[in-house]
């Protein structure tokens, strides 16, 4: 199983850019959904979630700016961003919890590779 991140990109103050994760391999079911991102000497947070059944959650820093989605039939999520400011400029990571479709039907948590956003002002 991996996870396939894109989207990266540089976009001015106050645009948008929508990421996306793909989960390829021996997938039968994507559970929780999160998207992290690392800023420059800074630690990795926590930006979105979506659980299994469609809950959300979002750091107070991306609310309402931000909206995290997923398509089950395409194995795949997404992390749409409006309004973006230079402070939104980072690393960002999709992690997964991801049931594998061979047995053992195990779940395990997946990382993707990183995708650079930088914001200008």
């Amino acid at each position: 199983v991996q996870l396939q991140a894109s989207g990266r990109g540089l976009v001015q103050a106050g645009g948008s850019l929508r990421l996306s994760c793909e989960a390829s391999g021996s997938v039968l079911k994507i559970n929780n959904m999160y998207w992290y991102r690392q800023a420059p000497g800074k630690q990795r947070d926590l930006v979105a979630s979506e659980t299994s059944d469609g809950r959300t959650n979002y750091a107070d820093s991306v609310k309402g700016r931000f909206t995290i989605s997923r398509d089950n039939a395409k194995n795949a999520a997404y992390l749409q961003m409006n309004s973006l400011k230079p402070e939104d400029t980072a690393v960002y990571y999709c992690n997964a919890d991801i049931t594998r479709s061979l047995l053992p039907r195990t779940t395990r948590n997946y990382w993707g590779q990183g995708t650079l956003v930088t914001v200008s002002t």
